[in-house]
């Protein structure tokens, strides 16, 4: 990389971290089960969230040649 392109990406690095600071979004509030009905994550305790955050999803097909993964 010569120096000029290296200007040319710190500069425009510099340019998206001045947009990031003027991005405000809103509060989003997630629902899981703990046990068998859904409640908010935040309101869990650290165990459960911690437990919450090493899930994996995963996306099973109906099992039929409709095309659907529902």
């Amino acid at each position: 990389m010569t120096a000029q392109e290296k200007k040319i990406v710190e500069n425009k690095i510099s340019e998206l971290k001045k947009e990031m600071n003027e991005v405000h979004g809103s509060k989003c509030e997630v629902y899981s089960r703990v046990v068998g009905y859904l409640r908010p994550v935040q309101n869990w305790n650290k165990g459960k969230k911690e437990e919450f955050a090493m899930r994996k999803t995963m996306h099973i097909g109906c099992g039929c040649d409709c095309n659907s993964d529902k």
